[in-house]
């Protein structure tokens, strides 16, 4: 008798918003999933529209503090990569952001 293959997991994933206007919910930001989501909803942002007002490095320090730990500089890159989404920038992969992050900020 063969083994019974498993169905992959049935979780549907939030679509990626194109554009900022489109940008409802949290996961629909491009880079942000549920993990990513729940970190700044931790931080007090509740809607993506929340993040075009923001400053990336602050809300990486909160993110520090919040969690007692120094948090991997790629989380960074994301919340640079989310800011400028909601600032009217094209959805672009966290790590296009590494350079600028550390030309801006060294290596943390």
């Amino acid at each position: 008798m063969g083994t019974l293959k498993r169905p992959r997991s049935t979780a549907v994933k939030a679509p990626k918003a194109a554009s900022a206007a489109a940008c409802l919910q949290l996961e629909q930001l491009p880079n942000i999933g549920p993990a990513m989501a729940g970190d700044l909803r931790a931080l007090g942002i509740r809607h993506p529209q929340d993040l075009a007002h923001r400053d990336a490095f602050s809300l990486y320090q909160a993110l520090c503090a919040h969690s007692g730990k120094r948090q991997d500089p790629c989380v960074l890159d994301t919340f640079m990569a989310a800011t400028d989404f909601m600032r009217g920038a094209a959805p672009a992969p966290w790590w296009a952001y590494t350079a600028q992050r550390k030309q801006l900020y060294g290596q943390l």
